[in-house]
């Protein structure tokens, strides 16, 4: 896949690195506040920020974290941001677009979902409190019987999620 010198060079300044979901990543602030959870013991930092870019013909999987995510618009085409509610009871796709300066997005904690860049690349920040942590991240394709019941629930989203991929398949 070809992608433009801005997006290449902002791989390089930015010392982006692959990331599970897809796209790249580099978690750039990790509070040394901790807080803990109602429903666990265990200690989190207070938030963490990460750099994420998406390129032409990748987008992010469908994943979710427990805690609420911020999206920050920062340069390139817009991002288009799909997501189902943690009890699955409702549904949104949002545009985060350059025009509209300073644009965010939340994403509420346990919630499925994913991202496209409407161009050739978008590069965002993620913000997570409590403060993301791996062991907390999940990709619904890891996960058959609840990858079946989204998309019985959901099949409009699902099928226009579905098709970001094989739109980028279909790519020359």
């Amino acid at each position: 896949m070809e992608t433009c010198e801005r997006a290449r060079d902002l791989i390089r300044l930015l010392d982006l690195i692959p990331h599970p979901e897809g796209g790249y990543y580099r978690e750039i602030y990790r509070s040394d506040q901790t807080v803990t959870r109602m429903n666990s013991r265990e200690d989190r930092s207070a938030i963490t920020t990460i750099y994420f870019l998406l390129l032409s013909g990748n987008h992010s999987h469908w994943h979710r974290i427990r805690s609420d995510e911020i999206w920050h618009f920062y340069e390139g085409s817009p991002l288009e941001l799909a997501w189902i509610g943690p009890d699955t009871s409702g549904h949104e796709i949002l545009e985060l677009v350059s025009e509209t300066c300073g644009q965010v997005a939340v994403v509420p904690g346990g919630c499925w979902q994913s991202a496209r860049t409407l161009g050739d690349y978008t590069l965002v920040g993620c913000t997570v409190g409590p403060g993301f942590d791996f062991r907390e991240f999940e990709l619904l394709s890891a996960d058959p019987q609840e990858t079946s019941r989204v998309r019985r629930q959901f099949p409009d989203l699902w099928n226009q999620v579905a098709q970001w991929s094989s739109e980028y398949e279909k790519s020359p």
